[in-house]
């Protein structure tokens, strides 16, 4: 049951993008087509991934035991850093059209302050290797899905009859803060 819990909560309740608004960026960003939202989706969601065990191995094996928790922040940035350039070089072969797709968005996963953030979680959250990779995952979930859902409804604007002062970053940025208002209807769930 805890890690329903925590599934529904990290994809729901507390999504990262609408009711914690990290990784704005990107959300704002890559989000004009849904087949390119599900890219990104699927880039964050396997560096959350592979980002929380490394996170996780990293942090009660190394700068605990020796001390330097106050480096996690820095070593956390080199290990995600890391696991962007192994799926930009992943993408680059296997899905070039996508690779071209999510341009600059792609190295900005290093930034995205939503992949920082829930490895810092973790830690703070003092979750075991599983609860740590269950959490990551339905994060990266949660933030595929505000991406996907936002992509459709900008998609679907743009075949609407929009009054010219609202067409473009203004209906984008309106449509947001709805589709983040509709999310908050989940905090009552856990």
């Amino acid at each position: 049951m805890e890690y329903f819990i925590i599934i529904i909560a990290a994809i729901f309740v507390n999504n990262v993008v609408l009711a914690q608004f990290l990784g704005i960026c990107p959300f704002l960003g890559v989000s004009s087509k849904v087949s390119t939202s599900l890219g990104m989706g699927a880039a964050v969601t396997f560096v959350m991934a592979i980002s929380s065990i490394v996170v996780y191995l990293l942090q009660y094996y190394v700068l605990v035991p020796l001390g330097i928790e106050y480096m996690q922040t820095i070593a956390f940035i080199l290990v995600i850093a890391a696991l962007v350039q192994m799926v930009e070089i992943i993408l680059k072969k296997v899905s070039p059209a996508l690779y071209q797709a999510l341009g600059i968005f792609l190295p900005l996963i290093t930034t995205n302050c939503a992949v920082l953030g829930v490895a810092i979680l973790l830690v703070q959250k003092e979750y075991n290797l599983l609860e740590s990779f269950v959490f990551s995952v339905s994060t990266a979930l949660g933030f595929a899905l505000a991406l996907v859902l936002f992509a459709g409804l900008r998609e679907r604007l743009e075949l609407e009859d929009v009054p010219q002062a609202f067409r473009g970053t203004p209906i984008a940025l309106i449509t947001a803060g709805i589709l983040a208002m509709a999310f908050m209807g989940f905090s009552g769930l856990v």
